[in-house]
């Protein structure tokens, strides 16, 4: 598999935003670390064309500005990780500690659902939204292979969460195929990816696994897919991000120039070409040029 284009340093979270000098709960539960700078994940535009991003150790939402600085658009003391947008420029974001989220325009924060059955989740970690509203979710946690208990959610406004998958190490990033017959979900821990199909009906088809990766010192983490249902997949721990065709072919892959740390994809820019890479490690937001445009992520439908 060659590598693809040239991966450049769009924006950091700069000197005065970061938060090394304070202890992090977070980040020592997780990682093992009393402190940290910042851990960004969850790249999303919303229909302006503005990309967000979270903080997720220090509970914060970024906006990047087109000069690529960042600045804190929200600080509400949470675990924001995976998020998505909506057409009226609000965000649904899967947080850690506090469930599945809604942050209008407005900035006011909604709780959708933050417990399944009456007992909390095990910890939010990724999110796709499809055209009809539906909304799905990994609850990742500290869910291993020793410890398979992750599971991957369905959530409609008017029904409520149901669960589609369970026993699961470590379900991480998600998304739809274009003809949203077919979720991938990145199982960290296993270093795969797993396919999903959904039924007309609503109900889940024979799950399986669709890729296998290796290498690295954690697995596949954020997923994004282009307009012909091609897969990139961010792998964290390797610092690449690697490209698939839609029959799950190897197409090539992109290093990043910063750290490891390689958490989440967003595709964007006019074009919708340019692939957007979050590098927990060292703070960065990384932009490279893929070779077809990202299907569109944010529902035409909701509520």
């Amino acid at each position: 598999m060659s590598a693809i284009g040239r991966c450049r340093i769009f924006a950091q979270v700069p000197p005065e935003l970061t938060r090394d000098a304070r202890s992090c709960p977070w980040s020592m539960a997780v990682l093992g670390l009393e402190r940290i700078g910042s851990f960004l994940e969850g790249p999303c535009f919303t229909p302006d064309g503005t990309l967000y991003v979270s903080d997720l150790a220090h509970g914060r939402i970024l906006r990047a500005g087109d000069d690529g600085r960042l600045d804190v658009h929200l600080d509400y003391g949470g675990a924001p990780n995976g998020m998505a947008a909506l057409p009226d420029g609000s965000l649904l974001i899967a947080d850690y500690e506090r469930g599945l989220l809604r942050l209008g325009a407005d900035q006011t924060l909604t709780t959708l659902a933050d417990r399944f059955r009456h007992e909390p989740f095990l910890g939010l970690s990724d999110i796709v939204i499809g055209r009809d509203g539906a909304v799905y979710v990994t609850d990742q946690g500290q869910s291993d292979l020793r410890r398979p208990v992750g599971r991957v959610f369905r959530w409609r406004p008017d029904s409520g969460l149901e669960v589609l998958v369970e026993e699961i190490a470590s379900p991480n990033g998600i998304v739809l195929t274009p003809s949203e017959d077919t979720l991938y979900v990145a199982v960290t821990r296993a270093n795969a990816v797993y396919r999903v199909p959904l039924r007309s009906d609503g109900s889940v088809g024979k799950v399986g696994v669709y890729l296998y990766l290796s290498g690295g010192t954690g697995g596949p983490d954020g997923l994004a897919v282009d307009r012909l249902g091609g897969l990139a997949v961010a792998h964290y721990g390797l610092g690449r991000v690697w490209l698939f065709d839609r029959r799950g072919l190897p197409a090539g892959h992109i290093d990043t120039p910063a750290g490891e740390g390689t958490t989440n994809i967003a595709y964007g820019g006019p074009d919708g070409r340019s692939l957007y890479i979050t590098d927990a490690s060292t703070g960065s937001v990384l932009v490279a040029q893929a070779p077809e445009p990202g299907h569109p992520l944010y529902s035409h439908r909701f509520g």
